[in-house]
């Protein structure tokens, strides 16, 4: 009875490897995508939203910010956006 479980169990490991083993090529696959391309996943524009989550402004905080003009910004139809190089340098200096 013990070596029919042991078979048993040596096909269920079997299935569960051949389920198993195309899914963890294609998540290779992502994974060495998204980190050779880790460059091309940075955004180049904000939008509003984006701060809100990223740097936790709120809406009035990015509004006041530029009004006052110390946040350049872009406006496409309805639509503000901060480019993120520009974000990234005033992060810089006004690092203390």
């Amino acid at each position: 009875m013990a070596k029919v479980i042991t078979e048993k169990k040596s096909a269920l490991l079997l299935k569960f490897k051949e389920i198993i083993e195309p899914v963890l090529a294609r998540l290779e696959t992502i994974d060495s995508k998204i980190s050779g391309n880790s460059k091309s996943l940075k955004p180049g524009f904000y939008r509003n939203e984006d701060l809100k989550k990223i740097f936790g402004l709120s809406t009035n905080t990015i509004v006041k910010y530029r009004r006052t003009g110390i946040l350049p910004y872009t406006k496409l139809g309805d639509i503000f956006l901060y480019e993120a190089k520009k974000i990234e340098k005033i992060l810089h200096d006004n690092e203390v």
